[in-house]
């Protein structure tokens, strides 16, 4: 029996990673919620911040805010707890924290957790080499429904870092065209971010060049898939050693079940 400890447990996805665990994970329990607002009516201990966590867990599985991460390090380093660490929007002083702490406790980290963004990250290397030497220009198109608090997206900076790597970092990031008056450079590698209504996420990645467009799209429907992610890399990360991982990882080693 893998026990989880959610960290947001009453936003959104805390409430759609609950009812997975319940209803589809027989080998998996939350025991324990960590959400400063109360109010759900939760069937196990629930702490309005998790240094005031007494209950002992095999793995955290992180859908919180970004405000909550240092204390979620702190934590998961005193208790020597693994995490599953979803949240977007760190700033770089945490994501080097993150860094640091994974040379004492495991921990996962993924701008996305679904398994089709995961495939794409990996597909977007060999078209960037092929498209982006032939002349191609590229961007990305990300839209989130009218809530989301981070622009743009992490899901759309990994797209653009997996894209960059493959490149040798030889592209520049550009967020907002509206101050300056000038033609596309080549070496750009646009970002733009649509809020709207309820989407639940769309990423559009497209490779323009000289008489056709190439675009690569994924759109998810429910915020489950990213809860069904989150589960098998609980499953994967409660039994490991220090580290970073990534979803990659996950996604190998279902591969060779």
């Amino acid at each position: 029996m893998v026990r989880v400890i959610l960290h947001g447990c009453n936003g959104k996805m805390g409430r759609v990673l609950d009812g997975i665990i319940s209803k589809d994970e027989p080998n998996m329990q939350v025991v324990a919620g960590i959400d400063p607002f109360t109010g759900v009516n939760n069937p196990y201990p629930m702490f309005t911040s998790i240094d005031q966590c007494n209950v002992e867990a095999d793995v955290i599985i992180d859908f919180a805010a970004a405000k909550a991460v240092d204390a979620l390090l702190d934590y998961a380093l005193t208790h020597k707890v693994p995490v599953v660490l979803c949240t977007t929007g760190l700033s770089p002083e945490q994501i080097e924290r993150v860094n640091e702490a994974s040379k004492s406790v495991a921990i996962l980290r993924s701008a996305n957790m679904s398994l089709g963004i995961n495939l794409l990250l990996q597909m977007l290397k060999k078209a960037a080499v092929v498209l982006n030497g032939s002349g191609f220009d590229i961007e990305i198109v990300e839209r989130h429904h009218n809530q989301k608090l981070d622009a743009p997206s992490g899901t759309a900076i990994a797209l653009a870092d997996s894209i960059n790597d493959a490149l040798d970092h030889s592209l520049e990031y550009v967020f907002d065209r509206s101050q300056v008056r000038q033609k596309r450079d080549k070496k750009e590698l646009g970002i733009s971010a649509v809020r709207g209504g309820n989407i639940v996420g769309d990423h559009e990645v497209i490779f323009a060049g000289l008489d056709e467009v190439i675009e690569f799209r994924h759109t998810a429907y429910s915020k489950a898939i990213f809860a069904k992610g989150a589960v098998s890399a609980a499953k994967y990360l409660f039994d490991k050693g220090p580290g970073l991982y990534d979803m990659q990882q996950v996604i190998a080693a279902q591969t060779e079940e």
